[in-house]
């Protein structure tokens, strides 16, 4: 499983929590769901810890997990 396959979204949220390894990830993450007061940050965390759990260790480890800026350049004019 590749980045790309992560939205925008889903990759700023997994830069919330720890990102040191998959496992710490989903624990983190699935700890957190239950205090999201929006139901589109939970089926966007929902939809983050079901790739994370089809994914391997390595292809976890192989990720460049850095937040994303959506049409950064434009939002500094």
């Amino acid at each position: 499983m590749m980045l790309g396959q992560f939205t925008l979204e889903e990759v700023n949220l997994m830069c919330i929590f720890d990102t040191g390894s998959r496992e710490r990830l989903i624990a983190e993450l699935s700890a957190a769901v239950p205090e999201f007061d929006e139901p589109e940050m939970t089926e966007i965390a929902e939809g983050v810890l079901a790739k994370l759990s089809k994914m391997t260790g390595a292809d976890f480890d192989a990720l460049e997990l850095h937040p994303e800026y959506e049409d950064y350049d434009e939002q500094e004019e």
